[in-house]
Order: C-alpha cells, then sequence, then structure tokens
C-alpha cells in the first residue's frame, strides 16, 4: 500500500517589489526537484521536494519550498510508471499551493512553469525504493 502525506510548505518568502511592476519587466521562475530516501523497519519511502524561485530584475521576489513523501509497504514494487505518477502528484499539489499562496502578491498572474519530467532521472530515484 502506498500512502501520500500532505504536502508542507517549509519556506514561502516573499519579499515584493519596492516599486510597481512595469510591463517591460519580465519574471524569471527557476524549479528543482530533490528526491531524498525515507526507510523505518516496517516501511519504506521517499521524500519530494520542489523549490522555486521567482526572481525580477535580478531580485528574489518569492522562494517558495513545498515537501511531499510517501510512504510504501516493504513488499510493495514500485516501478517507473507508478514512479512518475507520484511525482506528478506531488507537484500537482505543490502547483495547487502555489495557486492558493500567491493571492494576494504580485505573482497574482503567474503560474508555475511545469514540471518537465525529461530532467528527471527515474532510473537513479527507482533503487531509492528497493
Amino acid at each position: 500500500m502506498i500512502e501520500q502525506t500532505d504536502l508542507v510548505v517549509t519556506d514561502w518568502n516573499y519579499f515584493p517589489p519596492e516599486k510597481a511592476i512595469a510591463p517591460e519587466d519580465k519574471i524569471f521562475s527557476y524549479t528543482s526537484f530533490d528526491v531524498m530516501r525515507k526507510r523505518v523497519s516496517t516501511k519504506k519511502g521517499i521524500a519530494c521536494r520542489f523549490t522555486c524561485s521567482f526572481v525580477i530584475n535580478n531580485n528574489v521576489i518569492l522562494e517558495y519550498i513545498g515537501e511531499d513523501s510517501y510512504v510504501i509497504d516493504l513488499a510493495d514494487i514500485i516501478d517507473k510508471t507508478e514512479l512518475t505518477r507520484m511525482i506528478r502528484n506531488s507537484f500537482s499539489k505543490y502547483n495547487e499551493k502555489f495557486e492558493f499562496r500567491k493571492l494576494g502578491t504580485v505573482l497574482q498572474h503567474t503560474t508555475l512553469s511545469p514540471l518537465d519530467e525529461s530532467n528527471i532521472d527515474l532510473d537513479a530515484i527507482l533503487p531509492l525504493l528497493v
């Protein structure tokens, strides 16, 4: 059995710009994804962490970090399809939290960049779930 925990926002550091954003100003975002192995004597799992920074004119507007984890029975075998589904679900929750929390910031008309799954090395993550 696979259990997904609630996504926890570990950092939401918002730095409002000193002046209004002009139409020619570009907001850039950078998102990274990290995975960590979790294990106890009766379960195994992974923790997924997404980090996103929004920058305008070389100034950070928002640093946003969210963590999600999966707890899996030791006997369960996870394949690439299931792992991909798990990562997508985690990113979806991460995006939902952003969509809600961005209201009231200068980022209210901004979206997170989609998750680029081609950059995720599933073969490196799967051994963490053995």
